[in-house]
């Protein structure tokens, strides 16, 4: 009885450091301490990102970092445990753009497929620029504005989904 919500390289507990075993917890297998009966749970990974519109050209930057390497993106990052999803948005922009910007509103929560990696779930905000020069940073080596009819090769669903609502 194995599958992603019970990996089988969780071997020991976080929390005893006793050895786990595969039981069924409520409709799914997990990952369970006999011992002390801690029981682990597979988060998904969290990105967020904002759209920035200037001029009716969209802001993309190109990814130096697996997966979906050589293609362009949002301005995005991981979420970590804590942090707070808007703040983070407007640190990525900076990072991978040098460009200040402002959350004006939530554009949507998306789901990219396991399969192509990164975030399993996509929080995307709307932003304006307040400021700063653009140039790529961090895990981009580009960044540029577009037209919408002229788009370079895009990563991820949740990329295509957002310039398919603003098309």
């Amino acid at each position: 009885m194995s599958s992603s919500s019970a990996p089988e390289s969780v071997r020991f507990c976080s929390g005893c450091g006793g050895e786990m075993q595969t039981r069924l917890v409520g409709d799914k297998p997990r990952r369970v301490c006999p011992d002390c009966g801690f029981i682990h749970f597979t988060d998904p990974k969290v990105g967020v990102g904002v759209l920035i519109v200037a001029d009716g050209r969209i802001l993309l930057v190109r990814r130096t970092m697996h997966p979906e390497i050589g293609k362009w993106s949002i301005p995005a990052g991981y979420l970590d445990a804590g942090e707070d999803p808007e703040a983070t948005a407007v640190r990525e922009l900076f990072e991978e753009t040098g460009l200040r910007g402002e959350i004006e509103r939530l554009v949507g929560v998306y789901y990219n497929p396991p399969q192509q990696g990164g975030a399993s779930i996509f929080i995307l905000y709307q932003g304006r620029l307040v400021g700063g020069h653009l140039q790529a940073g961090d895990d981009a080596d580009a960044a540029a504005f577009f037209s919408l009819d002229h788009l370079p090769e895009l990563a991820f669903a949740s990329t295509r989904a957002a310039i398919q609502m603003i098309t």
